[in-house]
């Protein structure tokens, strides 16, 4: 049964300083693309803190997995409203992307100035090969507790499938899964709704937030009409600012429209819309040269948030060479905070306007159905990514085969990194055999990375 219950409209789960400590703490982990992210959340607020319920959780990543932008940090934004309101959103949102920002704002300003993150990326080596063992992880945990019956299996293994094997387009397999639930809950309704139970939570205290409860905030016209003005305003004014003050034709203002464009139509996440940005930034615009886009794209997996960060190195770039009336370090630093800004003020504008309609979707049977069927798909679509970020972070190079309606990404085997396989099978060691919590797991492959780094030089 679903109940209601005194919401973070009305009263904070737990107390907002209590939550902004650990949004903080987890936005320095947020290593890894959205399956790393989702990973640390996966493990942070469902399993230690038991601040949220496991299948809660999934069905909160099934909404934000339908909408375009960044699915992790607008999960944190989703989670963080359930906890504290419309306060707790923006302070998990804001912490989420913050360290991100502050990083490659500077890892952007040594790129221009030296022309060389080398060293700066050597401090990262051992982070992605860390965070490959905590993706892992969090599939197997992920996967344990919220694919509750084989139906549920099927699918999260054919999505998977269909997004390696075939390369179907991610919003193909999100509405065949929705399908697929909602035909599923209507041949057995006892089926429907079952990965949402808590019969599949694991042992412990009850989550803050429980699987059967919904959110007090309830929607209404009024509610979602300011949510909908002050967030159109709020995305729109920058941009509108830059073009009065520096005119039509400036880059900022180019970039500004561009980058807005790009923030709704990145369904899938920031795999699915990079080589679109990439094409149009290097061959339309003229920001950066095609090989910088790869670099940018390196400096934004290396380094905390979502990767989709990679536009504030583009905007960087572009504004830098191309300042206008501006000072080039002026103009670099503005566009990148300008670009940042329009790409994820969307992200709290679709969690606070559609998160209170969402929680009374659990009301809705055939609804609840096809979320069932999204939230089992939602397991095969982080297993890819899982899969995707293993690819690239352990192999140099990766080459594309297409046979039929064969379509994969495979290795190329000759660039095999000696290095970061090694502090991958550490950081396995240290998660399943030792135990070790994330932080101390990234520190210490972090360590053993930057040595083997020096190690190569020296050699």
């Amino acid at each position: 049964m679903v109940t209601e219950r005194p919401g973070p409209s009305t009263v904070d789960v737990v107390s907002l300083r209590e939550a902004t400590k650990a949004w903080f703490l987890i936005s320095l982990q947020t290593f890894g693309g959205p399956a790393g992210q989702i990973a640390v959340m996966q493990r942070t607020l469902v399993e230690e803190k038991r601040w949220i319920g496991q299948q809660r959780f999934l069905f909160a990543l099934s909404y934000c997995t339908l909408l375009p932008g960044p699915e992790a940090q607008q999960l944190a934004t989703y989670v963080g409203w359930l906890l504290n309101g419309v306060r707790g959103a923006l302070v998990a949102g804001i912490l989420f992307v913050l360290p991100g920002v502050v990083a490659l704002l500077v890892l952007s300003g040594v790129y221009v100035a030296y022309g060389d993150t080398t060293l700066v990326e050597a401090l990262f080596l051992g982070l992605g090969p860390a965070v490959i063992a905590i993706v892992l992880q969090a599939v197997i945990r992920v996967g344990r507790k919220g694919l509750t019956h084989p139906v549920f299996v099927a699918l999260a293994v054919a999505s998977f499938v269909a997004l390696t094997f075939f390369a179907v387009p991610f919003p193909v397999v999100v509405l065949t899964a929705g399908v697929v639930g909602w035909v599923v809950g209507r041949a057995r309704p006892d089926l429907a709704g079952s990965s949402g139970s808590s019969a599949a939570a694991d042992d412990g205290p009850p989550p803050l937030v429980p699987d059967d409860a919904l959110h007090a905030e309830r929607p209404s016209t009024r509610r979602s009409a300011v949510v909908l003005v002050v967030g159109l305003t709020l995305w729109a004014a920058p941009v509108v600012a830059a073009a009065l003050v520096l005119g039509r034709s400036s880059t900022l203002v180019d970039q500004g429209v561009f980058f807005s464009g790009a923030a709704v139509v990145t369904f899938g996440g920031a795999y699915a819309v990079l080589a679109y940005v990439a094409q149009q930034a290097a061959d339309v615009y003229g920001w950066l040269a095609p090989g910088e886009m790869v670099r940018g794209l390196a400096l934004a997996e290396t380094t905390p948030g979502p990767l989709i960060m990679v536009v504030q190195f583009v905007a960087f770039l572009g504004a830098y060479r191309d300042p206008g009336t501006l000072d080039p370090w002026v103009a670099a630093v503005l566009a990148a905070l300008l670009t940042t800004w329009v790409t994820f003020v969307p992200c709290f504008l679709f969690i606070l306007l559609g998160a209170p309609y969402v929680e009374r979707l659990r009301h809705n049977r055939t609804l609840a159905s096809a979320l069932t069927g999204i939230t089992a798909a939602v397991v095969g679509v982080i297993a890819n990514l899982a899969l995707y970020f293993a690819l690239h972070t352990l192999f140099e190079e990766t080459r594309r085969v297409t046979t039929g309606p064969l379509a994969l990404e495979l290795p190329v085997v000759g660039t095999l990194q000696w290095a970061a396989l090694a502090v991958t099978v550490l950081g396995c060691l240290l998660i399943f055999r030792r135990g070790w919590s994330v932080l101390r797991t990234l520190g210490a492959c972090t360590l053993v990375g930057a040595a083997l780094h020096l190690a190569t030089v020296a050699a």
